[in-house]
C-alpha cells in the first residue's frame, strides 16, 4: 500500500526522547535496525522498506551501495560526532546531509578524559590490586602523582577539546593547545598557550590529550618516531578516534620505560582483539568506545538527532550540525 509518510531508519540505540520526538509527527513512519547489523543485512532491509528517507546511524557503515537501495535518502545522521563510517563525498554528491549531534556529547568524553589523566596519575588499577592482593606494606612504592601544576596538552580545539582545557585548568594545569586549523590569538584569548609545533610541544607535556577527527593528516599521527618525543614520566590519552595511535609502537614505548602510561577509549579495530598485549599492562586504562556514551549523553544525541532529521525534511537543517555544507548552497 502506498503512503505519504517519510520512512526514517533507527539504529536500536537511539533513546525514547529522541522517538517520541518523531513520532509526534504524523508523516513519519519508524523502521528499528539492529546498531551492530552486518552491510549485507541493512542493504538488504533498505531495499525492503524502499523509498527510505532518513537514516539515525550508530556505527553502521553507509555509503553508495545503501544511498542506492534506500533510494530517496533525504538525510543521514549519526547520533554521535565522528563521521568515519560514513562516505561524506557520495552523499554531497547526491545533494543529502550529513548531520551530526554538535555539542550534546561532548561534555561527557571531556570528562573522560580527565577521569583517564586522574586514574593513571592516582595509580587507581595498581592500587587497587595492591590492596585486594594483601600487599598494602608496598605502598609506598606506587606513590601516585598531582595533576596539580602539570602540563597538558591538547590536541584539537574543537567541542571536545575545549571543554577538556577548561577542566584541565580548573585542576589548575599548565594547559597547551596545538590546532593547526584555528589562529594562535583564538586560543589565547580562551585562556591557554597555542603551540605551533607539536613534536616541540610534546616534551613539555606531562599529559598528552587527543580530540581530534580521524583524517588521512591524522591516521597514525602518534607513531614510534613521536611518541619518542614524550617525556618517559609522560601519558597519552585517547578518546577521540582509534588508529590515531600505532598501537604496536605505543605497546614499545610503554614496556620499555619510555612512555609512564596510556588511556584508551577507541581502537584500531574495534572490538579489539582479545587477547591483547596492551591489555595485560598495569599501566594502561582502557574502555570500549564509551567516552561520548552516558546515560545523559545518549539522551541528548538522541532529542538532537531526532531535531535533525526534522529539520532536514522540513527543508531547512539546521546549519552548524551538517558536515558538507556544501550542500546547503
Amino acid at each position: 500500500m502506498t503512503t505519504n509518510k517519510k520512512k526514517i531508519f533507527v539504529t536500536q540505540t537511539l533513546a525514547p526522547c529522541g522517538r517520541a520526538l518523531l513520532q509526534e509527527r504524523e508523516d513519519i513512519e519508524l523502521v528499528e535496525f539492529p546498531n551492530l547489523i552486518s552491510a549485507a543485512d541493512f542493504e538488504a532491509l533498505l531495499k525492503a522498506h524502499a523509498p527510505v528517507h532518513g537514516v539515525a546511524l550508530g556505527a553502521t557503515r553507509f555509503g553508495e551501495a545503501e544511498l542506492d537501495a534506500a533510494r530517496d535518502m533525504k538525510v543521514v545522521t549519526r547520533i554521535g560526532v565522528g563521521y568515519d563510517a560514513v562516505d561524506v563525498p557520495a552523499l554531497s554528491r547526491r545533494k543529502i546531509p550529513l548531520m551530526v549531534v554538535g555539542t550534546a556529547n561532548s561534555p561527557s568524553v571531556a570528562e573522560q578524559a580527565l577521569f583517564m589523566m586522574l586514574m593513571l596519575a592516582k595509580r587507581a588499577n595498581e592500587l587497587h590490586a595492591l590492596v585486594k592482593e594483601g600487599q598494602w606494606s608496598s605502598r609506598l612504592g606506587k606513590l601516585p602523582y598531582d595533576l596539580f601544576g602539570k602540563t597538558v596538552l591538547i590536541l584539537g580545539f574543537g567541542r571536545i577539546g575545549t571543554r577538556t582545557a577548561r577542566r584541565c585548568l580548573a585542576m589548575e594545569m599548565n594547559v597547551l593547545v596545538y590546532d593547526p586549523y584555528l589562529p594562535a590569538g583564538e586560543i589565547k584569548k580562551a585562556g591557554y598557550e597555542a603551540v605551533a609545533d607539536l613534536d616541540a610541544a610534546l616534551p613539555r607535556a606531562d599529559f598528552v590529550s587527543i580530540h581530534c577527527p580521524k583524517t588521512s593528516e591524522t591516521l597514525g599521527m602518534f607513531n614510534a618516531t613521536r611518541l619518542r618525543h614524550m617525556k618517559p614520566s609522560a601519558y597519552l590519552i585517547n578518546t577521540a578516534r582509534g588508529g590515531l595511535i600505532d598501537e604496536a609502537a605505543l605497546y614499545d614505548a610503554l614496556t620499555s620505560g619510555r612512555l609512564a602510561g596510556a588511556g584508551l577509549d577507541v581502537f584500531a579495530q574495534e572490538p579489539p582483539p582479545v587477547p591483547n598485549p596492551l591489555f595485560e599492562l598495569p599501566n594502561v586504562i582502557i574502555a570500549p568506545h564509551v567516552a561520548g556514551v552516558t546515560w545523559e549523553a545518549v539522551d541528548r544525541m538522541s532529542e538532537q538527532t531526532a531535531r535533525n532529521i526534522l529539520s532536514a525534511l522540513d527543508g531547512e537543517p539546521i546549519r552548524q550540525n551538517v558536515i558538507n555544507q556544501d550542500v546547503l548552497t
